[in-house]
């Protein structure tokens, strides 16, 4: 199947201000793309693109002052399959993972392992290794959290998010991400687009999606704290640690979002 997705974001600088985007399709994904994907802004801004060490695309800008709009949009091709349960799929002994997984059993911004270490080995250490203690830690924060966007807060943590039992879905990816963390599970943030496709449809509208991977069984897994269940087409778009390293836009100056805007829908 066919997904259109795309944006129209406005930020309005007080000054020329240099910025970092990362708003573009992660490069896994760039063979699915069906259209061109380009940034595309009402003023007159150059724009520079490089891979940044977890492989995401990223641009840097510099806005000028005022209110500058971009925008994109593309068609993507998906397999229209729900994504894959890694049922079976063992928990990999430290010793044993590869260097560049490493890093994301530590803790973060975000994902602050220190303040849940203690809790996630009382809760979860009498469940069996790999996919059952990974389900068991997506079963516990999908029912911990209250979805809510009027309680986004860009400052909560996983612990935060652990107290407040309350937040959006990086509030969800973020604590799960650091109880796996703490039970020797890689797991690494993820953000894009997620549409209404085979579920019923979501009366908020549209925004950028979190969720989440981990490692086990030697390879990376699709794993979602938030709906708890396989979905289909989800588009990704980065890749870090934490919500820190792809945030949408980062403004090296005072930058106010006054506009925000996002369409993904499958094409009938």
């Amino acid at each position: 199947m066919k997904i259109r997705a795309g944006f129209r974001i406005a930020y309005e600088c007080q000054n020329e201000t240099p910025m970092l985007l990362v708003l573009k399709v992660h490069p896994t994904r760039e063979r699915d793309l069906c259209t061109e994907q380009i940034l595309a802004f009402d003023r007159c801004v150059a724009q520079r693109d490089y891979l940044d060490e977890y492989g995401n695309a990223c641009t840097r800008i510099v806005a000028p002052a005022g209110v500058t709009t971009i925008t994109a949009q593309f068609e993507i091709f998906d397999s229209g399959s729900p994504e894959p349960v890694p049922n079976g799929a063992v928990q990999v002994a430290i010793q044993d993972l590869p260097d560049d997984v490493l890093v994301f059993l530590l803790g973060s911004r975000y994902c602050d392992t220190d303040r849940l270490a203690n809790f996630a080995w009382k809760q979860f250490a009498a469940t069996p290794l790999g996919w059952p203690r990974v389900k068991a830690v997506l079963d516990f924060v999908h029912d911990r959290l209250t979805f809510n966007y009027d309680n986004a807060d860009p400052m909560r943590t996983a612990y935060g998010g652990y107290v407040e039992q309350t937040g959006v879905c990086r509030d969800f990816a973020h604590l799960a991400i650091t109880l796996c963390r703490c039970l020797n599970i890689p797991a690494r943030y993820c953000t894009g687009y997620l549409g209404d496709i085979g579920v019923p449809k979501d009366p908020h509208p549209m925004d950028f999606s979190a969720w989440f991977e981990v490692y086990l069984g030697g390879r990376w897994w699709t794993v979602d704290a938030r709906h708890n269940s396989p979905r289909v087409g989800r588009i990704l778009m980065g890749r870090g640690r934490d919500a820190t390293d792809v945030a949408l836009s980062t403004a090296f100056g005072a930058a106010t979002l006054n506009h925000f805007e996002v369409v993904t829908e499958e094409l009938v």
